[in-house]
């Protein structure tokens, strides 16, 4: 067999596959901040284009997927996938190891898969402007180059660590024509508030939300995106699995487990929910495992409950698996898992044993992704090497038990603008961040909002 997995790209998916036609349990509605009672879809039409909003809320199996923006997919899609046999070797592992490479987009990652489609909801609308929030730059690109194919103008909000770390994903940005600040900054009135607190505060997604929506809000003409979290976002990213799923049935192989990494959901999802759905139809019985980082363990150690998906609170009340939005992770540098909370229905899915979910420190990590940068010959994100530490972690299993296994992961997108968090790991600067119960207790202590 060979080790590169193609499809023609007459098999790019024509349908987005919802998972909310297929829960056992349908998620909790969001929640109105000031009364508790529940949000209708109209609540939204601030910040979001009607179509949007619509599949943010909707039952329905299978969404298709407009033409325009299957034609812009097919710049990249299908991406290809691998079978692991250099990482196979090196392990010395009867597991068989496929990865889902994502990063041969336009902005190296999984990203432009939702965001393409969001542009151009909004472009169809009329909006002018998009406002939005980037966690290690990833999104912000994907964004970026999605407004500048349909005359957008794109205003990025890239939590403040990331933006001194990581100066090249921000010129990246400004190529494709956004504007890029850093966050909390001094241009809202949210990010003036943090500010106050902390001067020297690192940022976090919830707060870079926050200024996003707020700018966005204040506009006629400009909405919001968001890169995950979403119903919405998590739908477009599923042409990821549906594709994965033909690629296997060549190889003729069917996984045991499927690994991805998790920040808010969209990265996991994408991968996960087309196999979830043979598992809720009874024809499977596969493991799916959400990766996160010790440093910020929402679904491992985060409680199920209602909280904000911003830092301010400027959003609905959402049921999710939190740490508090409040709470501001370590500023360990796979910035993109650096979230609260996770998806509502990543949520319910964790809360219904349908899914699992594990926590990984970043040195473990970056060992993977260096043996996985020498073995495969392509250096991941940061994120990325958390699904590839665990993949290691499942094929160790499989070689102790002395059984075959079969393990999917994402390999969400390339480093290529991460080699300063490699510089740091090689010059052995880089630290595991011991997270105490003692801080997410006092994190969850300020949530007032409604318990489950």
């Amino acid at each position: 067999m060979n080790r590169k997995i193609l499809l023609p790209e007459s098999e790019i998916p024509t349908h987005w596959y919802n998972i909310a036609a297929d829960m056992p349990n349908p998620p909790l509605p969001p929640l109105n901040p000031q009364t508790h009672e529940p949000l209708g879809p109209e609540a939204l039409a601030p910040l979001f284009p009607k179509a949007l909003i619509e599949q943010e809320v909707s039952t329905e199996r299978w969404i298709e997927i407009p033409e325009p923006v299957r034609e812009i997919y097919t710049q990249w899609r299908p991406t290809p996938m691998f079978r692991a046999y250099g990482l196979e070797k090196a392990l010395d592992t009867p597991a068989k190891i496929y990865y889902k490479y994502e990063g041969v987009s336009p902005a190296g990652s999984h990203k432009p898969n939702t965001a393409v489609p969001q542009a151009w909801y909004n472009a169809q609308e009329g909006i002018k402007r998009i406002t939005t929030e980037t966690g290690a730059g990833q999104w912000g690109s994907a964004l970026s180059y999605a407004c500048s194919l349909f005359g957008l103008t794109c205003e990025v909000y890239m939590v403040k660590v990331s933006y001194e770390g990581k100066p090249y994903r921000k010129l990246l940005m400004n190529t494709w024509g956004a504007d890029v600040y850093p966050s909390p900054s001094d241009r809202t009135a949210a990010g003036r508030a943090i500010l106050e607190q902390d001067p020297n505060s690192p940022g976090s997604l919830g707060i870079a939300i926050s200024e996003a929506v707020e700018m966005a809000a204040q506009s006629d003409d400009a909405h919001y995106a968001l890169g995950s979290v979403l119903n919405h976002v998590l739908l477009h990213q599923t042409i990821v699995g549906l594709e994965a799923k033909k690629q296997l049935e060549m190889a003729g192989d069917y996984p045991d487990v499927i690994i991805a990494p998790f920040g808010g959901g969209s990265n996991f999802a994408g991968l996960t929910f087309p196999f979830l759905k043979d598992k809720l139809d009874g024809t499977s019985s596969v493991r799916c495992l959400a990766v996160e980082p010790e440093s910020c363990p929402k679904l491992t150690r985060g409680v199920f409950r209602y909280d904000f998906g911003d830092t301010a609170g400027m959003t609905p009340l959402l049921p999710m698996y939190t740490l508090g939005h409040d709470f501001v992770p370590a500023p360990i540098h796979a910035g993109g898992l650096r979230y609260h909370g996770a998806g509502v229905l990543v949520s319910q899915l964790l809360k219904d044993n349908l899914i699992e979910a594990q926590a990984l420190h970043q040195t473990e990590c970056f060992e993977a992704g260096i043996l996985f940068a020498n073995t495969e010959g392509i250096l991941p994100a940061p994120e990325a090497t958390h699904g590839i530490a665990q993949a290691i972690r499942e094929a160790t299993i499989a070689k102790e038990a002395g059984g075959e296994k079969v393990i999917l992961f994402n390999m969400c997108g390339h480093g290529h603008f991460d080699l300063s968090s490699y510089e740091a790991f090689l010059a052995g600067n880089l630290v595991d961040n011991e997270l105490p119960q003692t801080e997410i207790d006092a994190s969850l202590a300020t949530l007032d909002t409604p318990q489950v």
